[in-house]
């Protein structure tokens, strides 16, 4: 389930371009209304510079599965707006170079009002390191999400970060208190978000991994988990 570039040589010009304009568009579509091909786009977007004849493939199967399924759309739902609910996850060490993939979706009842997958910036030793990272990238949204609601009127009693891995959890509520000999080599600025929960700002759950919605934005799940994870962000569940 890693994202290792394929294998094959180069397309040729007339595909590699018809593939760039594609990525374009697909990726203007999944920011719109499929946020459920997020993690595809994440990975074929990189590949725009010289897409190989794995990569041509992998954009054919995605227009395939786009092609078979247009009835659906991104629908929301606010259920209680005062209640601001994030699922993030990540998996360990997928990227040809190591690196981990943060994935993330925002919702206030039904449907991913935003949906969020990207490549890791730095390297980590192991899944508590790389989900720590991943709530550390999406922070910044998090906390953005909440003023912004805030400033529109809505007073946010709750906003909740859930993630299924409970020595992040520690390490985000306790700091450098948690953190054992292969975690103390993080850098300070990774536990900005022990400084939000004691402010109040945000509070971490643990969601089991079977429930982690945003695993479909950090690897390519298949066959009925895929099915689920997809119409729960697509708000059809």
């Amino acid at each position: 389930k890693s994202f290792t570039g394929g294998v094959g040589k180069l397309i040729d010009k007339t595909r590699s371009e018809t593939f760039h304009t594609f990525m374009a568009k697909d990726l203007f579509l999944s920011k719109r209304a499929r946020p459920d091909i997020q993690q595809a786009i994440a990975v074929l977007t990189t590949r725009v510079k010289a897409p190989n004849e794995a990569d041509w493939q992998k954009l054919l199967r995605l227009m395939k599965y786009l092609n078979g399924t247009k009835e659906k759309v991104l629908t929301l739902k606010i259920e209680d707006i005062n209640v601001i609910k994030w699922f993030v996850d990540a998996s360990f060490a997928v990227h040809d170079d190591f690196k981990s993939h943060t994935g993330a979706i925002m919702t206030t009842g039904k449907g991913a009002v935003q949906a969020i997958s990207r490549k890791q910036k730095l390297n980590t030793r192991s899944s508590t390191e790389s989900e720590l990272v991943g709530v550390d990238d999406i922070s910044t949204i998090i906390l953005w999400t909440k003023l912004f609601l805030e400033h529109q009127g809505y007073e946010i009693e709750r906003n909740i970060i859930y993630q299924d891995n409970k020595s992040t959890i520690l390490l985000e509520e306790n700091g450098r208190k948690s953190a054992g000999k292969r975690s103390r080599a993080l850098n300070i600025r990774y536990f900005f978000i022990s400084d939000q929960i004691e402010k109040g700002n945000v509070e971490v759950e643990y969601c089991p991994t079977e429930l982690m919605v945003g695993d479909l934005l950090t690897k390519p799940l298949q066959g009925t988990k895929f099915i689920e994870f997809r119409d729960i962000i697509l708000g059809e569940k």
